[in-house]
């Protein structure tokens, strides 16, 4: 603390050492223990998905740190205002029965916290965990919350620092005022101009080093439907890790015939890469070039796909719409980054923005120049990121007097404009997780229980639907979680496996949702973000709906894709 000041009003210092030594102080702040024993109650209840221990550690130790700056802050102010703290006989008895509720709190919380995560694992179909991760969460959770506690003593000392330097030459208010905004400046600067970009440089060169690989099993093509094959204009090695396992996957004609009878086709799968040519026009049209290279628009349906950040295309999207076409199909696909998903979201919306509409403007340009009645239906698709990129296509005036025919957007980011527009604007009675939007005449969504008959409602001839699990955080986190309660937690709005243990609770619902994004991709198929063959089957028989096409059609192709048994996945 400042010492006061001298004669001229000017900031004494103390001693430095003293200063060092406050930071790891053992001194807590009893309210501040007090809320935040309380919030780290509330955060062991459930979220969207199931939390790993050590995901479960970080979420508590945030929580209790939330709640103890509150407690802390709460303690400085009354300090402040010169408040008389209450005492007395009747403050003691008040005191104890607070401290015996927090108490209490805790322990129903943790003593309820494997039940309610194996509850959630049961509906998952995961292993169920059993007491002895309190062994794993306690030990991260106080880390978490150390760590916390001496980065933010560690501000408060070098703001007090800067008021004592500055004291020596402004008047103590002055003094204070110029550190406080300086210091607030100097945080902004070094967390938006250095600690961001720097997490973003070394994850982008780590992810980059990554990409050169290739997984276990998967050789260059030979079919010169492929790129990456002796006839294809993008060499091999230029493609990545996630374009070398699209273009060297998918069904074969065989297996085409097993579902059909006979009539398979082999697709056409063309990719770019990063690192397959210098600029993104010249990607764009290298990419086109591979579509007429490989005779592309004599196929009945074309559909050019985003990619998620490290330049993935699901499997089980890309398999299912090979079935329901019995491969007569291209698909095309460009890479926009080497990050994951959920670090892209974050730092590549431009780029799949800018990719996207690039990619889609060369090809659409060269299609819509094609005899109507000899080009292909042209559809998009995106998951994830990739579905933001579509919507950025969707809504580019570019497509206006050559519509396309369909798009599929699987498990949309909370970013995405269109979708939240579409969800906030549903029909009355609907919920966000299977909205309706304006009876469903262009737009529909779904789920992998399949929603997308809407009884005496026409769908038009342009189908777009979006598939998202009511699990998803991705779909479904919001910063505005932290302070408003989502609609999707309204009794009578959470989807089927959102568990009626989760409960909203401000700011602590914003942690436990964003935390829920890292292992979005890590629970089984048909929950969270990872979207099964069947369920992108039913959604691709409804956005292209092939002539002949029949409802008995779609089940039994769900039928038959479930005995393949879901997708392998690195």
């Amino acid at each position: 603390m400042v010492r006061g000041a001298d004669k001229r009003g000017r900031i004494r210092f103390e001693d430095p050492r003293e200063l060092t030594l406050r930071v790891f102080s053992l001194r807590l702040s009893g309210p501040g223990i007090f809320v935040g024993v309380l919030v780290f109650a509330t955060s062991l209840f459930p979220s969207l998905l199931p939390k790993l221990a050590v995901t479960q550690g970080i979420v508590s130790g945030i929580s209790f740190m939330v709640g103890y700056g509150l407690g802390a802050g709460w303690q400085w102010g009354w300090n402040y205002l010169g408040l008389r703290n209450p005492s007395g006989r009747w403050w003691d008895i008040v005191r104890w029965s607070c401290i015996g509720l927090v108490a209490y709190a805790l322990i129903v919380g943790m003593w309820e916290f494997v039940g309610w995560q194996n509850d959630m694992r049961d509906t998952f179909g995961m292993n169920r965990l059993s007491p002895v991760v309190w062994l794993t969460i306690l030990p991260i959770a106080f880390v978490v919350a150390a760590a916390i506690l001496i980065i933010m003593r560690s501000v408060r000392k070098t703001f007090l620092w800067s008021v004592q330097l500055l004291g020596s030459v402004f008047p103590t208010r002055a003094a204070r005022l110029v550190g406080g905004v300086g210091l607030v400046l100097t945080l902004w600067g070094l967390w938006s101009g250095v600690l961001v970009n720097a997490f973003f440089a070394a994850t982008n060169e780590m992810f980059s080093t990554r990409d050169v690989a290739t997984e276990e099993g998967i050789t260059p093509p030979d079919s010169d439907l492929r790129s990456g094959s002796p006839d294809s204009l993008v060499e091999w090695e230029t493609l990545g890790l996630r374009g070398r396992t699209f273009v060297a996957s998918g069904s074969t004609v065989e297996e085409l015939n097993a579902f059909h009878g006979a009539g398979g086709m082999e697709p056409i799968r063309v990719y770019v890469g990063l690192r397959s040519a210098d600029t993104l026009e010249a990607r764009a049209q290298l990419l086109l070039d591979e579509l007429i290279r490989t005779d592309a628009f004599d196929r009945d349906v074309l559909v050019v796909a985003t990619t998620t950040g490290t330049g993935f295309v699901d499997s089980n999207a890309t398999t299912a719409l090979e079935y329901v076409l019995n491969g007569d199909v291209a698909m095309a696909a460009a890479q926009y980054s080497y990050l994951p998903s959920w670090i892209s979201l974050l730092a590549d919306q431009d780029e799949v923005k800018e990719t996207s509409q690039t990619v889609f403007r060369t090809i659409h340009a060269y299609w819509s120049e094609l005899p109507p009645d000899e080009r292909p239906e042209i559809y998009l698709y995106g998951l994830s990121l990739g579905s933001y990129g579509v919507e950025s296509i969707l809504t580019s005036i570019n497509i206006i007097n050559e519509p396309i025919d369909g798009a599929l957007l699987v498990g949309p980011p909370f970013m995405s404009e269109l979708w939240s527009g579409l969800v906030a604007d549903r029909d009355p009675g609907t919920s966000p997780a299977t909205p309706i939007y304006q009876g469903g005449r262009t737009v529909r969504f779904t789920n992998k229980e399949g929603a997308l008959d809407i009884r005496d409602e026409e769908w038009g001839d342009t189908r777009i639907v979006y598939l998202q699990h009511a699990s998803d955080p991705v779909v479904f986190f919001s910063p505005s979680l932290f302070f408003e309660h989502p609609d999707w937690l309204v009794d009578g709005q959470r989807g089927a496996e959102i568990s009626e243990e989760f409960h909203y609770a401000r700011l602590i619902t914003g942690w436990q949702v964003m935390m829920d994004l890292p292992a979005a991709g890590s629970i089984p198929e048909g929950y969270g973000h990872l979207y099964s063959k069947q369920a992108n089957a039913e959604a691709w028989a409804a956005v292209i709906r092939p002539e002949g096409w029949s409802d008995a059609d779609t089940e039994g192709l769900v039928d038959f894709l479930e005995g393949l048994g879901p997708a392998t996945r690195s």
